[in-house]
Protein backbone atom coordinates (compact mmCIF):
# COMPACT_ATOMS: atom_id res chain seq x y z
CA UNK A 1 0.00 0.00 0.00
CA UNK A 2 1.39 3.41 -0.78
CA UNK A 3 2.04 5.90 1.81
CA UNK A 4 -0.13 8.27 0.74
CA UNK A 5 -3.02 5.59 1.13
CA UNK A 6 -2.10 5.25 4.50
CA UNK A 7 -2.38 8.81 5.20
CA UNK A 8 -5.70 9.22 3.91
CA UNK A 9 -7.22 6.06 5.16
CA UNK A 10 -5.99 6.95 8.49
CA UNK A 11 -7.23 10.51 7.89
CA UNK A 12 -10.87 8.92 7.38
CA UNK A 13 -10.22 7.01 10.81
CA UNK A 14 -9.28 10.20 12.40
CA UNK A 15 -12.78 11.96 11.37
CA UNK A 16 -14.42 8.54 12.41
CA UNK A 17 -12.98 8.61 15.37
CA UNK A 18 -13.48 12.62 16.48
CA UNK A 19 -17.29 11.66 16.02
CA UNK A 20 -17.75 8.54 17.16
CA UNK A 21 -18.95 7.66 20.71
CA UNK A 22 -16.40 7.49 23.23
CA UNK A 23 -16.34 3.75 23.99
CA UNK A 24 -16.72 2.99 20.59
CA UNK A 25 -13.53 5.12 19.90
CA UNK A 26 -11.52 3.54 22.77
CA UNK A 27 -12.49 -0.15 21.26
CA UNK A 28 -12.59 0.15 17.71
CA UNK A 29 -11.00 3.34 16.12
CA UNK A 30 -7.82 5.25 15.94
CA UNK A 31 -6.61 6.24 19.81
CA UNK A 32 -6.94 10.18 19.70
CA UNK A 33 -3.72 10.14 21.92
CA UNK A 34 -1.79 8.46 19.22
CA UNK A 35 -2.04 11.86 17.05
CA UNK A 36 0.25 14.41 15.64
CA UNK A 37 -0.30 17.89 16.77
CA UNK A 38 0.88 20.89 14.81
CA UNK A 39 0.83 24.60 15.41
CA UNK A 40 -0.08 26.33 12.19
CA UNK A 41 -0.12 29.51 13.56
CA UNK A 42 2.38 32.47 14.08
CA UNK A 43 3.17 33.39 18.00
CA UNK A 44 0.83 36.30 18.19
CA UNK A 45 3.30 39.09 18.99
CA UNK A 46 3.35 43.03 17.82
CA UNK A 47 7.53 42.84 17.10
CA UNK A 48 6.88 40.30 14.67
CA UNK A 49 3.49 40.25 13.25
CA UNK A 50 3.45 41.08 9.25
CA UNK A 51 0.47 43.77 8.99
CA UNK A 52 -1.92 43.84 6.09
CA UNK A 53 -1.23 47.42 5.04
CA UNK A 54 -4.32 49.73 6.84
CA UNK A 55 -5.18 47.26 9.09
CA UNK A 56 -5.71 48.51 13.16
CA UNK A 57 -2.89 48.35 15.15
CA UNK A 58 -1.76 45.79 16.68
CA UNK A 59 -0.56 46.24 20.11
CA UNK A 60 0.17 44.38 23.86
CA UNK A 61 0.06 46.12 26.86
CA UNK A 62 0.64 44.81 30.49
CA UNK A 63 -2.38 45.87 32.37
CA UNK A 64 -0.99 43.39 35.60
CA UNK A 65 2.14 42.18 37.15
CA UNK A 66 2.16 39.46 39.75
CA UNK A 67 4.66 41.54 42.01
CA UNK A 68 1.83 44.59 42.04
CA UNK A 69 -1.51 42.79 41.57
CA UNK A 70 -1.04 39.33 42.65
CA UNK A 71 -1.69 37.89 38.95
CA UNK A 72 -0.55 38.94 35.49
CA UNK A 73 -2.15 39.79 32.39
CA UNK A 74 -2.35 41.56 28.76
CA UNK A 75 -4.64 43.90 27.43
CA UNK A 76 -4.71 43.12 23.75
CA UNK A 77 -5.82 45.21 20.66
CA UNK A 78 -5.89 43.98 17.43
CA UNK A 79 -8.44 43.68 14.70
CA UNK A 80 -9.54 40.15 14.28
CA UNK A 81 -8.23 39.32 10.84
CA UNK A 82 -4.26 40.38 12.88
CA UNK A 83 -1.73 37.35 12.50
CA UNK A 84 -2.26 34.18 11.86
CA UNK A 85 -6.79 34.01 11.42
CA UNK A 86 -10.02 32.64 10.26
CA UNK A 87 -12.30 34.60 8.37
CA UNK A 88 -16.67 33.83 8.33
CA UNK A 89 -18.91 34.50 5.49
CA UNK A 90 -19.51 37.92 6.27
CA UNK A 91 -16.23 39.25 6.18
CA UNK A 92 -17.29 39.50 2.08
CA UNK A 93 -21.15 38.44 2.06
CA UNK A 94 -23.74 41.13 3.77
CA UNK A 95 -26.00 39.14 5.60
CA UNK A 96 -23.31 36.10 5.48
CA UNK A 97 -22.70 33.49 8.77
CA UNK A 98 -21.15 35.52 11.24
CA UNK A 99 -18.33 33.62 13.47
CA UNK A 100 -21.04 32.82 16.25
CA UNK A 101 -23.26 31.42 13.95
CA UNK A 102 -21.07 28.56 12.70
CA UNK A 103 -21.23 24.88 13.43
CA UNK A 104 -18.60 23.22 15.47
CA UNK A 105 -17.91 20.91 12.00
CA UNK A 106 -17.53 24.22 9.97
CA UNK A 107 -14.16 24.82 11.96
CA UNK A 108 -12.54 20.75 11.77
CA UNK A 109 -12.00 20.28 8.15
CA UNK A 110 -9.68 17.53 6.33
CA UNK A 111 -6.50 19.55 4.84
CA UNK A 112 -5.08 19.25 1.80
CA UNK A 113 -1.45 20.60 1.00
CA UNK A 114 -1.14 21.92 -2.63
CA UNK A 115 3.01 22.64 -2.80
CA UNK A 116 3.47 25.73 -4.80
CA UNK A 117 6.35 27.15 -2.99
CA UNK A 118 9.25 26.71 -6.54
CA UNK A 119 6.22 28.34 -8.88
CA UNK A 120 5.48 30.96 -5.97
CA UNK A 121 9.72 31.61 -5.83
CA UNK A 122 9.71 32.25 -9.54
CA UNK A 123 6.68 34.33 -9.71
CA UNK A 124 5.64 36.45 -6.49
CA UNK A 125 1.98 36.77 -7.96
CA UNK A 126 1.51 33.25 -8.87
CA UNK A 127 -1.57 31.91 -8.93
CA UNK A 128 -2.45 28.17 -8.18
CA UNK A 129 -4.36 26.68 -11.04
CA UNK A 130 -7.38 24.07 -11.72
CA UNK A 131 -4.18 21.75 -13.13
CA UNK A 132 -2.12 22.37 -9.77
CA UNK A 133 -5.30 20.94 -7.83
CA UNK A 134 -5.44 18.11 -10.87
CA UNK A 135 -1.94 16.82 -10.32
CA UNK A 136 -2.85 16.71 -6.60
CA UNK A 137 -5.63 14.56 -7.16
CA UNK A 138 -3.59 12.59 -9.74
CA UNK A 139 -1.11 11.70 -6.74
CA UNK A 140 -3.15 11.60 -3.79
CA UNK A 141 -6.74 10.97 -4.74
CA UNK A 142 -9.77 13.08 -4.74
CA UNK A 143 -9.87 16.37 -2.66
CA UNK A 144 -12.50 15.43 0.03
CA UNK A 145 -15.52 16.99 -0.10
CA UNK A 146 -15.84 19.88 2.28
CA UNK A 147 -11.71 20.09 2.61
CA UNK A 148 -9.74 22.83 3.91
CA UNK A 149 -7.34 23.59 0.58
CA UNK A 150 -4.07 24.99 1.68
CA UNK A 151 -1.47 26.95 -0.70
CA UNK A 152 2.11 25.70 0.65
CA UNK A 153 3.88 29.13 -1.07
CA UNK A 154 6.53 29.12 1.08
CA UNK A 155 5.52 32.58 2.24
CA UNK A 156 5.61 32.03 5.72
CA UNK A 157 9.84 32.15 5.58
CA UNK A 158 8.99 35.94 5.06
CA UNK A 159 7.02 36.64 8.04
CA UNK A 160 7.82 39.86 10.35
CA UNK A 161 9.57 41.42 7.45
CA UNK A 162 8.82 44.04 4.60
CA UNK A 163 9.48 41.21 2.44
CA UNK A 164 6.31 39.43 3.39
CA UNK A 165 3.88 42.26 2.29
CA UNK A 166 6.51 42.44 -0.88
CA UNK A 167 5.01 45.74 -1.33
CA UNK A 168 6.25 47.46 -4.65
CA UNK A 169 6.98 51.52 -5.07
CA UNK A 170 3.04 52.11 -5.90
CA UNK A 171 2.50 50.34 -2.46
CA UNK A 172 0.88 47.33 -4.04
CA UNK A 173 1.20 43.88 -2.65
CA UNK A 174 2.52 40.93 -4.06
CA UNK A 175 1.73 37.80 -3.13
CA UNK A 176 0.44 34.16 -4.48
CA UNK A 177 -3.02 33.03 -4.48
CA UNK A 178 -5.32 31.12 -6.10
CA UNK A 179 -7.01 31.29 -9.21
CA UNK A 180 -10.14 32.61 -9.99
CA UNK A 181 -10.88 29.56 -12.08
CA UNK A 182 -9.67 27.45 -9.44
CA UNK A 183 -11.79 28.31 -6.87
CA UNK A 184 -14.68 28.13 -9.01
CA UNK A 185 -13.62 24.66 -10.06
CA UNK A 186 -13.30 23.21 -6.17
CA UNK A 187 -17.04 24.90 -5.51
CA UNK A 188 -19.22 24.05 -8.75
CA UNK A 189 -17.49 20.22 -8.42
CA UNK A 190 -18.51 19.93 -4.53
CA UNK A 191 -15.03 19.61 -3.58
CA UNK A 192 -15.65 23.18 -1.71
CA UNK A 193 -19.07 22.30 -0.59
CA UNK A 194 -22.31 23.90 1.72
CA UNK A 195 -18.42 23.78 4.34
CA UNK A 196 -14.69 24.01 3.69
CA UNK A 197 -11.96 26.37 3.40
CA UNK A 198 -9.15 27.92 1.03
CA UNK A 199 -6.03 28.73 3.10
CA UNK A 200 -2.69 30.07 2.67
CA UNK A 201 0.64 31.22 4.21
CA UNK A 202 -0.01 34.61 3.19
CA UNK A 203 -2.44 37.35 4.12
CA UNK A 204 -5.40 35.57 2.23
CA UNK A 205 -6.32 33.48 -0.64
CA UNK A 206 -6.29 36.28 -3.16
CA UNK A 207 -3.29 37.23 -5.47
CA UNK A 208 -1.69 40.37 -3.81
CA UNK A 209 -2.04 42.62 -6.80
CA UNK A 210 -6.00 42.10 -6.97
CA UNK A 211 -7.82 44.16 -4.92
CA UNK A 212 -11.14 43.18 -5.70
CA UNK A 213 -10.89 40.04 -3.91
CA UNK A 214 -12.58 37.71 -6.21
CA UNK A 215 -11.64 34.76 -4.87
CA UNK A 216 -12.69 35.87 -1.49
CA UNK A 217 -16.18 36.92 -2.59
CA UNK A 218 -16.51 32.97 -4.40
CA UNK A 219 -15.07 31.11 -0.86
CA UNK A 220 -17.28 33.31 1.56
CA UNK A 221 -20.50 31.66 1.39
CA UNK A 222 -23.08 29.17 3.29
CA UNK A 223 -20.17 27.69 5.92
CA UNK A 224 -17.13 28.29 4.17
CA UNK A 225 -14.31 30.16 5.81
CA UNK A 226 -10.67 30.83 4.79
CA UNK A 227 -7.53 30.25 6.78
CA UNK A 228 -4.87 33.21 6.54
CA UNK A 229 -1.10 33.27 7.31
CA UNK A 230 -0.46 29.88 8.23
CA UNK A 231 2.40 28.50 9.94
CA UNK A 232 4.74 25.34 9.83
CA UNK A 233 3.05 24.39 6.42
CA UNK A 234 6.03 21.86 6.16
CA UNK A 235 5.08 19.76 9.09
CA UNK A 236 1.39 18.96 7.48
CA UNK A 237 1.18 16.48 5.03
CA UNK A 238 -0.25 16.77 1.38
CA UNK A 239 -2.91 14.87 2.38
CA UNK A 240 -4.35 12.52 5.52
CA UNK A 241 -4.67 15.47 8.08
CA UNK A 242 -7.39 17.73 9.12
CA UNK A 243 -7.21 20.99 10.35
CA UNK A 244 -8.71 22.40 13.78
CA UNK A 245 -9.83 26.29 13.96
CA UNK A 246 -9.63 27.56 17.21
CA UNK A 247 -9.73 31.82 18.26
CA UNK A 248 -12.76 33.81 20.01
CA UNK A 249 -16.29 33.60 18.33
CA UNK A 250 -16.76 37.39 18.37
CA UNK A 251 -20.69 38.45 18.44
CA UNK A 252 -21.35 38.99 14.63
CA UNK A 253 -17.50 38.65 14.01
CA UNK A 254 -15.83 38.49 11.01
CA UNK A 255 -14.04 35.77 12.55
CA UNK A 256 -10.32 35.80 14.66
CA UNK A 257 -7.23 35.79 14.91
CA UNK A 258 -6.72 32.25 15.93
CA UNK A 259 -4.56 28.84 17.26
CA UNK A 260 -4.86 26.51 14.17
CA UNK A 261 -4.08 23.24 14.59
CA UNK A 262 -3.35 20.17 12.39
CA UNK A 263 -4.43 17.36 13.40
CA UNK A 264 -2.13 14.15 12.24
CA UNK A 265 -2.95 10.37 12.46
CA UNK A 266 -0.48 8.31 13.23
CA UNK A 267 1.52 6.50 9.69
Amino acid sequence: MHRRQVMIGAGAGLAAAMTAEPAYAASDRMRLDRLGLVFLSHVNDPATTSMFPGDPEFTLETMATVPNDGFYMQYVMEGEHTGSHWGSPNHFQEGGLSADQLDPRDLFLPAVKVDVRHKAAANADYAVTVDDLRAWEHRYGRIPRGAAVIAWTGWERRWGTPAYANLDANGVIHQPGFSVPAAEWLIETGRLAARGALGTDTFGPDLGIDETFPVSTLLYDKHRISLENLANLGQLPPAGAWVLVGGTRNKNGSGSTATIFGLIPPQ
